[in-house]
């Protein structure tokens, strides 16, 4: 599957996840990639360059600026291809969430002043 070609790069995943919070500039793309990857404009551009031609990413122009966007589509391909394999993690996922709930009920009636247990069994017990 070529997405998975694409999504194979660090920088193009690091690239996506930018777009991801919203659209941006191909400059304040290029600089916060040269920054994390210390890599050359020109070797971002290559990226953003791939992203486009995979479907990824849109540009559309804004005068001189060029904006770049995620396109869900192809995402939405890998997405489905993911779906036979989700069967794998999604039960541990599961009970990983029930696992935060129980500590945080936990946590919140420690700090209340309650256990778990009812309350009223102590004040039966007194004489």
């Amino acid at each position: 599957m070529q997405a998975f070609d694409v999504l194979g790069d660090p920088v193009r995943r690091r690239i996506l996840e930018l777009l991801a919070d919203g659209e941006r500039t191909a400059g304040a793309i290029s600089a916060a990639i040269r920054e994390e990857f210390g890599i050359s404009q020109p070797a971002v551009s290559q990226h953003l360059k791939v992203l486009r031609e995979a479907g990824f990413a849109t540009v559309r122009a804004e005068g001189a600026r060029r904006l770049y966007a995620v396109d869900p589509a192809p995402l939405r391909e890998v997405d489905g291809w993911l779906d036979r394999f989700r069967r794998f993690w999604t039960p541990h996922l599961d009970a990983l969430a029930t696992e935060i709930a129980r500590g945080k009920r936990e946590r919140r009636l420690r700090g209340s002043g309650h256990d778990d247990h009812d309350d009223h069994d102590d004040e039966r017990k007194r004489p």
